[in-house]
């Protein structure tokens, strides 16, 4: 973040010129006022009034700097659009060589996620969830998942014995409670601890 002290005859003139200064809008900055300064009399004794303008921290910039800076050390060539809903940053990537950002049953892409929504909040007053996807991947993903919640919902019934699924991050294991949800038949839970977390399926009681 950015700061810088300015002066000005009126506080808000201060205001104005640090903004200025900082190529920014009022909105973007947070101020501190160091002195409202003093009229005097025919201008004697009078004294300037001077302010702190400091930069608000901008989610969306972190955000994106941060994984153009990966992409380009893994050897990604990428390009993305960022946008802040809310408490929520989402942010869509598209380029070459994609792969590599993604890995095995996306742990690169997820790691990245997690390791961006450490950065974002690391000075962050309010917390940000950041959602990271690369091309169409979250997409399928989900229709993978749902697929996957389906087919073992199948084998626990048939079995009639729970089903333990691999490890998941928290918003893939809520895609198979969803999914199920609504199969009066099938109970869902999670057991163990991240990031080793996963999802068991069996037969309702």
């Amino acid at each position: 973040m950015r700061d810088i002290t300015a002066q000005g005859q009126t506080v808000e003139e201060a205001i104005q010129n640090g903004v200025k200064e900082l190529e920014l809008n009022r909105d973007q900055v947070e101020v501190e006022i160091m002195d409202e300064g003093k009229k005097g009399i025919f201008g004697i004794g009078s004294r300037l009034a001077m302010v702190k303008v400091i930069e608000k921290e901008n989610s969306v910039k972190i955000v994106t700097e941060y994984i153009l800076d990966v992409a380009k050390k893994m050897g990604a060539e990428i390009s993305l659009e960022a946008k802040e809903e809310g408490k929520d940053v989402y942010v869509q990537i598209s380029g070459e060589n994609l792969g590599v950002l993604i890995g095995k049953h996306g742990q690169t892409l997820n790691s990245l996620q997690y390791l961006t929504q450490l950065i974002a909040n690391k000075q962050s007053e309010q917390f940000r969830n950041i959602f990271v996807n690369v091309g169409d991947y979250r997409e399928r993903r989900y229709e993978t998942l749902s697929n996957l919640a389906e087919k073992m919902a199948g084998k626990a019934l048939k079995t009639k014995s729970a089903v333990h699924l691999e490890p998941m991050p928290s918003f893939e294991r809520k895609i198979i409670h969803a999914v199920l949800s609504e199969n009066e038949k099938i109970e869902t839970h999670s057991e163990g601890r991240d990031p080793y977390r996963y999802v068991v399926i069996k037969p309702a009681r």
